[in-house]
């Protein structure tokens, strides 16, 4: 059994392969343990993501209905005004999330955009919740006025491996993706980083999307992990569903690799049985994002996750509460 309590950035393909690869009840029994020496096991984590800019992205990402290039028909829409994006966050407080998520479909900001992301993040953190943004590509000055606004999160996914990058994404490289979340960290912004499975993708790629999370210089404080959600008219409407134990085993091993991170159940919980959550909640998943739309997609309604966490014996982790141990 690995040491649960030392933080790696060193893991190689083939361990990460060994432990995705053992016997499904044993990965789910590492993962379990490795959950428990570092957070409650019974605590989720709940954010709300607000899509506070829609549509006319001009990144060709072929999972998106945001991009104008893929064939999406979803409209596009200006940056929200700051009052309804805080409005919208007080409903969100008040339905007992702790973390707030803003997402603009964006290649990156521009400049004359700043002063209103930068209001949302502070009236948001003056609400008493935590801030997460995600905004695309950043530079420097960018990063620095989010951070002295008091920015919390910067969400940057990388998608999946390096290797099958080029197939999902042409607008921009995988390299990209790690300059911009190496910006973030080194201006002291933590960093909220994962991917999206179930897109065409062989094991290895996940294996591997992993592993480039892993063996940053420091691990993403959160890793949400999306299961695609197909829609119509993009390139991967009609790519084949993933298996389900394999869904499980990806949430397993980003457990194991970043056991101190919050592993994020996020897309595709509307399509997930309750069984299925809750195995992934036994493999290390402890956050999830609450309210009926995730963006543009939807999510499974506020009153059924209350009723499953009673199913489950979870509680919602408190405001200012991590679950750690």
């Amino acid at each position: 059994m690995l040491d649960s309590s030392i933080l790696r950035h060193d893991w190689t393909r083939d361990e990460a392969e060994r432990l995705y690869n053992q016997p499904f009840n044993d990965l789910l029994f590492q993962a379990a343990s490795v959950h428990r020496a570092n957070f409650d096991p019974n605590q989720v984590q709940r954010s709300k993501l607000l899509s506070i800019k829609t549509g006319g992205c001009a990144e060709d990402c072929a999972y998106c209905s945001q991009s104008a290039r893929n064939g999406a028909t979803l409209s596009a829409s200006k940056l929200l005004e700051v009052e309804r994006v805080l409005a919208e966050a007080r409903k969100a407080k008040e339905g007992g999330a702790t973390r707030y998520c803003m997402g603009a479909a964006w290649r990156s900001p521009k400049d004359r955009d700043m002063d209103s992301l930068v209001a949302m993040v502070e009236g948001v953190r003056e609400m008493g919740m935590e801030t997460c943004m995600t905004l695309g590509m950043l530079d420097d000055t960018q990063v620095l006025r989010l951070k002295d606004a008091g920015l919390d999160y910067y969400n940057h996914n990388i998608d999946t491996s390096e290797r099958y990058y080029s197939d999902i994404i042409t607008t921009r490289t995988f390299a990209d993706r790690i300059e911009t979340l190496n910006r973030v960290r080194e201006a002291g912004i933590k960093v909220c980083a994962g991917g999206i499975v179930g897109m065409g993708e062989q094991q290895m790629d996940r294996i591997d999307m992993l592993l480039a999370l892993a063996n940053l210089a420091e691990h993403p404080d959160s890793v949400p992990i999306n299961m695609l959600i197909p829609i119509a008219n993009t390139p991967l409407a009609d790519v084949e569903k993933l298996d389900p134990i394999e869904f499980v085993r990806t949430i397993a091993l980003a457990r194991i690799l970043m056991p101190k991170s919050h592993v994020r159940l996020s897309a595709g919980r509307t399509d997930m049985t309750d069984e299925l959550q809750a195995m992934c909640f036994f493999a290390g998943a402890n956050s999830i994002f609450v309210g009926e739309t995730l963006l543009t997609a939807d999510n499974p309604e506020e009153d059924h996750d209350s009723a499953l966490f009673a199913r489950l014996g979870i509680a919602a982790m408190a405001p200012g509460c991590d679950g750690s141990r």
